[in-house]
């Protein structure tokens, strides 16, 4: 559910009472025309979605500094996924949200809101690019005064408050288009059109996450680009695939003289997941799962040959690091979140309903376009980047 301030009824009624006379209600469209970015001082892009989501906005980010090198550019993302971001050339400043300060009593949230807000009021945004469907970035167009606004049309969905966003965007959906582009979707709508070169994905490990993962692989006598990284976990167990094919995968690849280097996130239910693949038969595998940050998972698939895992966020970081990927996918749409302008294979099943975007068949946690796999088809995706990676 999405999360609601407690703030939020309060200016709702406030602006829907008092539309004439109060300055934070809905402002009539404006013009739907280009914007002239020499009338721009500093933007505030907003994305408040998951790791992945927020590092497939990272192209919006480069390319609004490349066609305004004077502009300021600030972030507003949940405070999670703020590593996906931090160290971005083109990011001025990042504005986090906390998700736990509804869970810290009412007063406590109504502090952090307004202190979130006093401080994103002292920027004084010219131009507030809102890349979600989430209504804060309607309030913050009004509230804060924000002379422009894009946002992706709702159709039906339309949120109250909606109409104050100046460039409103049509949304492709039904998977024929990745993320990237529809992000990138929003300067096209105001006038930037964005050159091929510049919409790859933008993520900086740092030097301190760079020197932590040379320093281990040369423990485990590892070197750049010798050794795969597997990936097997995943935040949702319907993006899965059977562990028993996970370990029967790194059997086959360890007996053809490949090092594999197996991580995942430091949650438990990850963790559990890693310890059953050992279990069945992947103990040859290099065991670095929860040990890393972000970050420092992003240094390590950068110096990988060929990453391999199901869609999720270090697919992406892979994509980011320009490791070559193979991706599995099952429920989820490889068109709209499959590996971005890197070399890559997708793995996938001839399921005439996927992609579903379920969780799992019928709702039951596991998918059959993806338990069905074979492990054949991933070797082959394996065996065919390799030949071709330079």
């Amino acid at each position: 559910m999405a999360e609601v301030p407690l703030w939020e009824p309060i200016y709702s009624r406030l602006s829907c009472s008092y539309a004439g006379a109060l300055k934070f209600a809905i402002v009539p469209t404006m013009v739907n025309d280009a914007i002239d970015l020499n009338r721009i001082r500093r933007v505030l892009v907003t994305k408040l979605r998951h790791h992945g989501d927020v590092l497939l906005t990272s192209p919006v980010f480069q390319v609004l500094k490349n066609h305004g090198p004077h502009l300021e550019i600030d972030a507003l993302i949940y405070d999670d996924t703020a590593p996906m971001l931090t160290l971005h050339p083109a990011i001025s400043e990042i504005f986090t949200i906390d998700r736990n300060w509804k869970k810290q009593g009412g007063l406590a949230q109504i502090r952090h809101e307004w202190q979130l807000f006093s401080a994103l009021k002292a920027r004084r945004y010219d131009l507030i690019v809102h890349l979600t469907e989430h209504p804060r970035g309607s309030w913050l167009k009004q509230l804060l005064g924000i002379r422009y606004g894009v946002a992706a049309e709702l159709g039906s969905r339309q949120r109250w408050g909606w109409k104050s966003f100046s460039h409103l965007y049509p949304r492709v959906g039904g998977g024929k288009r990745h993320t990237v582009e529809t992000n990138l979707d929003a300067l096209r709508r105001i006038g930037i059109q964005p050159q091929l070169a510049e919409r790859q994905l933008v993520l900086d490990p740092g030097d301190a996450a760079r020197e932590k993962i040379r320093a281990l692989l040369g423990k485990h006598h590892l070197g750049a680009k010798s050794f795969i990284h597997l990936h097997p976990t995943a935040r949702w167990l319907f993006k899965t695939w059977p562990e028993q094919k996970v370990a029967e995968l790194i059997r086959q690849l360890e007996h053809e003289g490949h090092r594999v280097v197996m991580t995942s996130a430091p949650d438990a239910q990850e963790l559990a997941m890693v310890e059953r693949i050992r279990v069945a038969g992947g103990d040859t595998a290099v065991d670095l799962s929860g040990q890393f940050s972000l970050k420092e998972l992003a240094a390590l698939t950068a110096q990988a040959k060929l990453f391999v895992g199901v869609d999720s966020a270090p697919m992406h970081i892979a994509a980011a690091m320009q490791t070559p990927v193979v991706a599995l996918f099952g429920p989820s749409g490889d068109v709209e979140w499959g590996p971005w302008m890197v070399p890559h294979r997708i793995v996938t099943s001839a399921h005439p309903c996927r992609p579903c975007g379920q969780d799992g068949c019928g709702g039951g946690k596991v998918s059959e376009c993806l338990t069905t796999l074979p492990t054949s088809s991933v070797r082959l995706a394996i065996d065919a980047l390799i030949l071709t990676a330079p």
